[in-house]
């Protein structure tokens, strides 16, 4: 299929993923029209998006849930393809407000599919997430493994997958593809490009960065008595430019095959928390004071991808190993350390 317009529109266009995505599609020569409705994330994340990809962004801060504004966006707008990364990711927040979490991450994806339906837009990239996995019977963990979604947020993200299977079953002609991230991390080479949100983010690297930049005291590690080499959580992290190529490779592939698929995004090796410690004090020579503490009741000893069916149906695999990925987050943390100065 050839493309007419060339045009993506990209939601959660501002996030940590989606400025990314936005970044890649423009060093593609892509067009970009961006969707944000700023809730968790900032303009600034938009024009660095536009330094980094060499190019301009057609910006529209639109929540999801309006109706009448997607309407008259596709309305003046001939879009190619969707790529959707909006929504929100906390799993302990999800746990909280679940009745938030299922209106922005299901009920808006809903709405957002009823107006792209209604305007004829068919290729639809999801951005969905390795908690549906849940905790995994073994690893690594193929596409064909267990859904055990146990928190409303994987379970946000896996009723979205299933909205989106029974309509490419009821509807021929759209083409979707999921991809199922593991854990991204890093930043954009640069440095004036990485993650940044208005609520102070919990994951390792960020958490990491506080406490070798001094805004942090200590690092908590949630669990030291896991069956793992050193009694730490092993998970699979990717560096977020890969994740962003791989949203690419997955364009070419709806607009070239027009068939839906869904596939792992991971690099198929597992890291330890410990480990990821001494990797991130290598690269920032600073030493990172830890405290190990219960075991979070949502956590799972260990939980990586087996990534050989985005390599074979997409052509993609990750290029970027651990080194690149502490490297990175530490360059854009040291400066950036408030993020985009409005979070």
């Amino acid at each position: 299929m050839t493309i007419k317009n060339n045009i993506i529109l990209v939601t959660g266009a501002a996030g940590y993923i989606g400025s990314h995505i936005c970044a890649a599609l423009l060093s593609e020569k892509y067009s970009v029209l961006a969707v944000d409705n700023l809730s968790n994330s900032s303009l600034e994340a938009i024009r660095r998006a536009e330094r980094c990809g060499d190019g301009k962004i057609d910006f529209h801060q639109i929540d999801l849930g309006d109706r009448p504004a997607l309407d008259r966006l596709l309305q003046a707008h001939s879009v190619d393809a969707v790529i959707h990364c909006a929504g929100l990711k906390n799993m302990n927040e999800s746990v909280q407000q679940p009745l938030r979490y299922f209106h922005n991450n299901v009920s808006a994806t809903v709405t957002l599919l009823q107006a792209l339906q209604q305007h004829g837009v068919r290729n639809f990239v999801f951005s969905s997430s390795a908690a549906v996995y849940g905790a995994p019977a073994a690893v690594p963990i193929a596409e064909t493994a267990a859904l055990r979604a146990s928190n409303p947020y994987s379970q946000s993200k896996l009723m979205a997958e299933q909205v989106l299977a029974d309509l490419g079953a009821a509807d021929s002609s759209w083409a979707i593809g999921v991809l199922r991230y593991f854990n991204p991390v890093g930043a954009h080479v640069s440095g004036i490009m990485g993650e940044a949100s208005r609520t102070m983010a919990n994951n390792l690297l960020p958490a990491m960065a506080r406490v070798a930049s001094g805004q942090q005291a200590m690092l908590p590690i949630f669990g030291g008595d896991y069956p793992t080499a050193d009694g730490t959580g092993v998970r699979d992290y990717i560096h977020v430019t890969d994740v962003a190529d791989a949203h690419i490779a997955a364009l070419r592939y709806l607009f070239g095959n027009r068939r839906g698929f869904t596939v792992n995004l991971g690099t198929g090796r597992g890291y330890s928390v410990l480990e990821m410690l001494d990797a991130f004090e290598a690269v920032s020579v600073r030493r990172i004071p830890y405290e190990i503490r219960a075991r979070r009741a949502a956590d799972t000893a260990s939980c990586y991808a087996d990534p050989a069916q985005a390599s074979r149906l997409l052509g993609w695999r990750a290029s970027k190993g651990l080194a690149d990925m502490c490297a990175d987050h530490w360059r854009w943390h040291s400066e950036n350390p408030q993020g985009y100065g409005d979070n």
